[in-house]
């Protein structure tokens, strides 16, 4: 599972996967896949620290867990495989962007590997899951691994992004240097939570609007 992970991010993390904690999470994970269906495939398990390197990060988004349905995980929180049809989640957060950006184009697929190709890294706080059970691997220790991830961007970078959405993301986030970085923060985009507190956050012109401000490339949202 771990050569699945870029060399920068091997550089970065490689006395975190010689802890013991880390050792076990990935012995139970193999058992965790062994009996019974989880996804994402497990070669994609780290596709999020493969898809953006750490050099490159200027955006960070946190989820809570992959998706449970069968094909749809690809390893990038909110994001889905081509054939997938598009969660409620992500054609809110395809809505929002489209108003933000006023955009009359909306996406036909939940594929958002050309954002980590710009540097945006969808980390979910728990990178596995079991088929049809949200939330199954919450008592692994993901979170501490995870943790560990979020709080090294936030130590040894400068002038990142980081997008919290609902009350998961915004706890998970709570560490974050907000001296040196930019952190949003709004509801999530989940259907139940939509109206009230997701439409209108604005969050996609304000990265850019940041990004461009300390130099950086705007992302190409669609």
């Amino acid at each position: 599972m771990l050569n699945n992970i870029s060399n920068s991010w091997q550089e970065k993390l490689k006395e975190e996967f010689q802890k013991d904690y880390f050792k076990e999470l990935m012995f139970q994970v193999e058992n965790e896949y062994e009996e019974n269906i989880c996804f994402p495939p497990k070669e994609l398990i780290f596709n999020a620290f493969n898809s953006c390197s750490f050099e490159d990060v200027k955006v960070v988004i946190i989820g809570q867990d992959p998706y449970h349905g069968q094909g749809e995980a690809n390893g990038l929180c909110f994001s889905v495989n081509n054939e997938v049809k598009i969660p409620p989640s992500l054609r809110n957060i395809h809505r929002e962007i489209a108003s933000d950006l006023d955009s009359i184009f909306m996406p036909t697929n939940g594929n958002l590997d050309h954002w980590a190709d710009q540097g945006v890294l969808m980390l979910n706080a728990s990178l596995t899951v079991r088929k049809d059970t949200p939330n199954s691997h919450k008592h692994l220790k993901w979170n501490t691994f995870t943790d560990e991830v979020i709080r090294m961007i936030s130590d040894e970078k400068e002038h990142v992004v980081f997008l919290l959405w609902g009350a998961f993301a915004q706890k998970k986030g709570a560490k974050i240097d907000k001296s040196k970085h930019l952190v949003l923060e709004c509801g999530h985009p989940s259907f139940a939570h939509s109206h009230k507190k997701w439409f209108g956050n604005k969050h996609f012109s304000q990265t850019n609007e940041y990004l461009k401000k300390i130099g950086k490339k705007p992302i190409e949202w669609f």
